[in-house]
């Protein structure tokens, strides 16, 4: 459903997912900031972030779920976790795993794992009286394995590297890939368009192969399927990525190691 907003003096110079926050209370903040990242929300006619600071007077026109199954229920999933304390928590993320429910997929989730874990035990009694509801800081596709952490990247602080297996011999040792990302015209895959948005990924040879190459990436800018995109348009798609026409494999080739 597409929902039409008019910002009220009250809330100038909030940011655009406080507000929305504020007005559609019975979604999750961290599924309203999905929907903003997946640029499903307008403001004035254009697609902005979810740090934008809104103006009295702006339009705001938002495409959502509005049914309460979009919210992750708890699972007792096993979870990999690499470490934790009182503010952020860092999980080893399996690929073939979803960060977050979907319409169509909304059990077996890294959040419907992580709402069980914080507030549950292993007989299924609660911890508190408390629900800590976690919101992901970032996102992995769903066949991209690695780490994942709640908190920090809204101020820049963290830095990632992932490593690749791509199809072909890489022949610079290093270089840097600027290629704009856009929405195809169905609006369900994204590719490299003159009419997208900037993005910028950096890339290293680590070792080649007979017929691959392993590579370290650094994604500059955090675009949707940036590094599968940019290493097709390379002419070395990652293996066992099945969208962007990659060979054939048990899974996709792409792991976040480093944070």
């Amino acid at each position: 459903e597409t929902l039409y907003f008019e910002v009220e003096n009250s809330f100038h110079k909030s940011r655009l997912d406080d507000y929305l926050f504020d007005r559609i209370p019975n979604l999750s903040r961290m599924y309203l900031r999905y929907v903003i990242g997946e640029e499903k929300c307008q403001v004035n006619g254009t697609v902005q972030n979810t740090g934008y600071r809104v103006s009295k007077n702006d339009f705001i026109e938002i495409e959502v779920n509005l049914s309460p199954q979009v919210s992750s229920e708890p699972e007792n999933i096993p979870l990999n976790i690499i470490f934790e304390d009182s503010e952020l928590i860092v999980i080893n993320k399996p690929a073939g795993m979803l960060a977050h429910p979907t319409r169509g997929v909304r059990d077996g989730t890294l959040l419907n794992a992580l709402h069980f874990y914080l507030n549950f035990n292993d007989d299924g009694s609660r911890k508190s009286d408390n629900f800590i509801r976690v919101g992901l800081a970032h996102r992995l596709d769903k066949q991209t394995s690695g780490l994942m952490l709640c908190s920090h990247f809204q101020r820049k602080l963290v830095e990632k590297k992932y490593f690749a297996v791509v199809d072909g011999i890489v022949e610079k040792d290093f270089g840097t890939i600027t290629a704009p990302i856009a929405r195809n015209g169905e609006g369900r895959f994204w590719h490299i368009s003159d009419e997208g948005k900037f993005a910028e990924s950096n890339y290293w040879v680590i070792e080649r192969k007979t017929d691959s190459t392993l590579l370290q990436l650094e994604p500059v800018t955090g675009r949707t399927n940036q590094l599968r995109l940019h290493c097709a348009h390379l002419g070395h798609t990652i293996i066992g990525d099945d969208i962007y026409k990659g060979r054939e494999f048990s899974r996709l080739c792409l792991h976040a190691y480093k944070l």
